[in-house]
């Protein structure tokens, strides 16, 4: 086997483990289609062994492409935080960085912020990477987190902006029509939203809901946005945050005095990119925006 794997060999890897053809990984990665096969062709050369079947659905990988893919993938993340740093030029705002956070944060508050940076900094290249996984900015999958959490990793800065709250929010006419619970257990009564699948983060929410849980809910969703969007679409009583359930159309807020939420919110970044100028930027502007949005 060669001592060094080119990086386009592995990336075609990749390509073909997501897509699971030839022709859908050349799409993905706007390569041609023979292309993509050489470089299957020769990565199986150089690591002597098959890393696909073919059959009737496309290809398949073998047990040996699935032990290498998190090695690749680990490949990827370190090439795409390579090329982000390539392009930031010493003191000038102008490079890419690349931010995760949730759904709803994301969306209905960095929205802004990224905005306003671009009209502020035409050279920033701005990333947002929606996801409620914490991405690892130890391994640079990202170069600025937002987190619901406190940042248990060393090697980050990270800035604590305050405690986003939770409450149980539904559109008025709905509560108009079927009447505003004093009580948890007058939920019952009510179509709930909420989520599918049980995760750490939920199960730790429906602790603070008494005797609510998943069978409880009416309407199931895993993404918050769409959580949000049935709510404000009057479809019953969910979780929402209560800074966002005062924008228009505003949300009622049911329960308070029984059920409040609060989350540590945090801007992390690896220490290692103190100096980078674009990072730093968009850092301070993250802080600035969700700190706004904390008090509002």
């Amino acid at each position: 086997m060669a001592s060094t794997l080119p990086w386009d060999l592995l990336h075609s890897f990749l390509g073909v483990l997501r897509e699971g053809s030839l022709s859908g990984a050349a799409r993905l990665l706007d390569l041609t289609q023979p292309t993509v096969g050489r470089h299957v062709a020769a990565l199986e050369q150089a690591l002597g062994q098959p890393l696909f079947t073919r059959s009737s659905t496309g290809l398949l990988p073998t047990e040996a492409a699935l032990s290498l893919r998190v090695h690749a993938e680990q490949m990827e993340v370190a090439a795409a935080a390579l090329q982000r740093a390539a392009t930031a030029r010493g003191d000038e705002v102008r490079g890419t960085v690349r931010v995760t956070a949730s759904e709803v944060i994301g969306v209905e508050v960095l929205a802004g912020v990224f905005a306003a940076l671009r009209e502020a900094h035409p050279g920033l290249v701005l990333e947002l990477a929606l996801s409620n996984q914490l991405q690892d900015l130890l391994r640079r999958e990202a170069d600025i987190a937002v987190r619901m959490t406190p940042p248990e990793q060393g090697q980050l800065i990270a800035r604590r902006i305050g405690s986003i709250e939770l409450g149980l929010h539904a559109r008025p006419d709905y509560l108009d029509r079927h009447g505003r619970p004093t009580s948890l257990a007058d939920m019952a009564g009510h179509t709930l939203v909420g989520f599918d699948r049980v995760t750490p983060f939920t199960r730790a929410g429906v602790k603070r809901l008494g005797g609510i849980t998943r069978d409880s809910f009416a309407l199931r969703c895993d993404s918050d946005l769409a959580q949000l969007a049935l709510i404000r679409a009057g479809g019953g009583i969910g979780a929402c945050q209560v800074a966002l359930a005062r924008r228009e159309p505003p949300l009622e807020r049911v329960l308070a005095d029984q059920f409040s939420w609060p989350l540590e919110t945090w801007v992390a970044m690896h220490e290692d990119l103190r100096q980078n100028t674009p990072c730093r930027v968009v850092f301070d502007a993250l802080v600035e925006g969700l700190s706004r949005y904390v008090g509002s």
